[in-house]
């Protein structure tokens, strides 16, 4: 295991580049697989089977996880009934997956359905043997593992799927591919921690574990039923055709927001502890984190949409184009969701757990009415539903979390304009060339690529420019990166981003 003192950069810095290399596998893997092999029936008929079996294997996690990478004391015999939990639960739940895959099937009335439901639910029984070793290498920021697990998983899951794909097995291919994925990170997790199980079991002490974990369980459960649920409530109310494209709309915004900012959380829940246990004011830490997650990830989104027509097309072809304008809307609602990070882990840290139950129950409630009723008219009717989501959800957490943190509303609505700035910036040259060049329907690779190219640029100017808070990170993770190849020097100095 690597060192446990790496700093909070750094720590960063490597969970961006794991979260790189990820995307780049997942994505090549998306395209290949939609392009050549998989049509939207097939990946809506493999995303009913994947959302019902998460929606009920979030149980088996029980908040092992956040226990272990955030308790403040805790020895070999507390880790080991941490594990000991872990199993017993996790592979209770994962039988009861497999079980109701018969049920389930049958609700949908869907051929091909309970082969899928099977495979996918087996998979699970392999979860919790990565949870607990994962949970260590986060607590000790580990993440040169980390980094390990994510490149591996991926790469698994993209070589079983476009090898059964390739070989004609469809639907089922992207299953097992699933299956593969979870085999390989207990494998991966438990070579780096050196092979680590609950040998012999211990129940002593299990008390806080299960009193954090049912409150956890709760938590995720809901935020799993406001994640999930778009799918089983589409492929009910509309059909598989229409599960395929918004599962592909939402598989590509989700994937490129956890390009940008995924690998940050699993870093700053690790460095907010710390914190935390330094007795440090938690408010001016905040606001910096919610600068760099803003900074990054709302240009990033607000690109997807503005160019989603031609990346759906380019990308994944024609047969694809109908996810094109659910895509446009759910990129925007991402915006609106990372403008609070951390909002689930900070309270959880500071033992605010049960006001954040009742606020994740209330915007559960509102996700799935506004869901439901948009999903009655048509496809894109269901995914405008995430952006009037995202409204209410921020509506609903944004109090709250000041009052957990303590960061200023001054500060965190400056922080908001000045990525708001930047974001308009960014895109600009994308609409322009829309006007000047040729519309999105009609835009080639070259006209996209050197718009985005442009507003890459004009992002970082304006982001100097303006002193955005997030410049020095940027500028200081540009440098450390460039000057491995002896390039520092063409990096602008910073100043003019210092407060």
């Amino acid at each position: 295991m690597s060192a446990p003192n790496m700093s909070v950069r750094g720590a960063a810095l490597l969970a961006m580049a794991s979260q790189m290399g990820a995307f780049a596998i997942q994505f090549a893997a998306s395209v290949i697989l939609a392009r050549w092999f998989i049509d939207p029936d097939e990946l809506g008929l493999f995303t009913i089977a994947f959302s019902f079996v998460s929606l009920l294997a979030v149980l088996q996690e029980f908040g092992i996880n956040r226990y272990v990478a955030g308790e403040a004391n805790l020895d070999d015999d507390g880790i080991r009934t941490a594990f000991t939990v872990s199993l017993a639960i996790s592979w209770a739940i994962a039988a009861a997956c497999v079980l109701l895959s018969w049920p389930a099937a049958a609700f949908y009335d869907l051929p091909g359905l309970l082969p899928l439901l099977l495979v996918v639910a087996a998979s699970y029984f392999f979860v919790p043997l990565a949870t607990v070793p994962m949970a260590l290498l986060h607590r000790t920021m580990d993440f040169k593992s980390n980094t390990m697990i994510e490149i591996g998983v991926v790469m698994t899951n993209a070589a079983v799927a476009i090898s059964l794909a390739w070989h004609g097995y469809g639907a089922i291919a992207l299953a097992w591919g699933a299956f593969a994925q979870q085999v390989a990170r207990a494998a991966i997790a438990q070579w780096r921690v050196g092979g680590r199980l609950p040998i012999p079991p211990r129940i002593e002490g299990a008390m806080p574990v299960l009193r954090f974990g049912g409150f956890s369980t709760v938590l995720n459960g809901l935020s799993q039923l406001g994640s999930r649920l778009p799918e089983l409530l589409i492929g009910r109310l509309l059909d598989t055709v229409a599960v395929g494209l918004f599962a592909r709309a939402y598989g590509l915004a989700w994937q490129l927001r956890w390009l940008v900012s995924g690998g940050m959380t699993t870093v700053f829940y690790p460095a907010f502890a710390r914190f935390r246990d330094r007795g440090d004011p938690l408010g001016p830490h905040y606001e910096r984190v919610t600068a760099s997650f803003t900074a990054i990830t709302w240009p990033a989104m607000a690109g997807l949409a503005a160019c989603a027509v031609p990346v759906v097309g380019i990308l994944y072809g024609e047969r694809w184009l109908g996810a094109a304008r659910p895509l446009e809307w759910i990129a925007m609602s991402q915006i609106l969701m990372i403008a609070l990070p951390l909002h689930v882990e900070l309270p959880i840290l500071l033992n605010r757990m049960r006001p954040l139950l009742w606020r994740f129950g209330l915007d559960t409630a509102v996700s799935v009415i506004l869901l439901a009723v948009g999903a009655w008219f048509s496809l894109e009717a269901a995914a405008a539903s995430r952006v009037a989501y995202g409204v209410a959800w921020l509506l609903i957490h944004a109090p709250f979390l000041q009052s957990v943190v303590g960061f200023t509303w001054r500060g965190l609505v400056r922080i908001w304009l000045q990525s708001a700035l930047v974001t308009g910036m960014a895109i600009l040259p994308v609409w322009l060339s829309y006007v000047w060049i040729a519309p999105a329907a009609d835009a080639g690779f070259g006209q996209v690529f050197g718009a985005a190219m442009v507003g890459i640029a004009a992002w970082l100017v304006t982001l100097r420019q303006i002193r955005h808070p997030a410049y020095t990170e940027i500028h200081h993770f540009a440098a450390q990166a460039l000057d491995r190849f002896g390039w520092s020097a063409f990096v602008p100095s910073p100043r003019a981003s210092q407060q």
